[in-house]
């Protein structure tokens, strides 16, 4: 039986996609169950739709407080009792109760090689610090912003006329990658 992974977005969902594609190969481990948009505008809700796969809008502004934002956040996730949850372009930072609640199981994609450029701006960081690499890095998620354990990283060079939209659409080709295969290692 596959296992069950809820994927959290909030934009156009390019790594949402590689993960769908990667669950319709023959001997993957696992399918996408749900996925949650924290807004209504992210196109990655499409993704889903067209692939028949449960979605759910949980805006934040709807909510008094992030408490509340997270409470009804978990309602859904919960229902769905995933084995994984994975984070692909969702711009919230997680409480550490929310983190508590499903130790473990929150996966995260980033666009630098952690522990280098945690947070925003990592290509911009990247190209004007002359770095000759940059790459990304699926870690798990703790209460520390991308700070929580390695599980793989991807090494991508930076050319000298790079830009910050070629490094950024090189390292994502590879993002669409890793994610997927970090993903079967972890639940095969």
């Amino acid at each position: 039986m596959k296992k069950k992974i809820v994927v959290l977005i909030s934009g156009h969902g390019s790594n949402l996609r590689s993960i769908i594609n990667a669950t319709k190969e023959a001997g993957y481990p696992a399918s996408v169950s749900l996925v949650v948009s924290d807004t209504s505008k992210a196109q990655g809700l499409n993704i889903a739709k067209d692939n028949n796969i449960d979605n759910f809008i949980v805006e934040r502004n709807f909510f008094a407080d992030k408490i509340e934002f997270e409470k009804n956040l978990i309602e859904k996730i919960i229902q769905y009792q995933p084995d994984l949850i994975c984070l692909a372009g969702f711009m919230v930072i997680l409480s550490r109760s929310f983190v508590e609640k499903f130790k473990g199981k929150i996966i995260n994609i980033h666009p630098s090689l952690l522990p280098k450029y945690k947070g925003l701006n990592t290509y911009e960081r990247a190209i004007n610090s002359g770095d000759k690499f940059s790459g990304c890095t699926v870690h798990y998620v703790n209460d520390e912003l991308d700070g929580g354990e390695i599980i793989a990283q991807k090494r991508v060079a930076i050319n000298s006329d790079d830009t910050i939209d070629t490094l950024r659409n090189k390292i994502l080709e590879h993002e669409h990658m890793l994610y997927p295969n970090a993903i079967k290692t972890l639940l095969s």
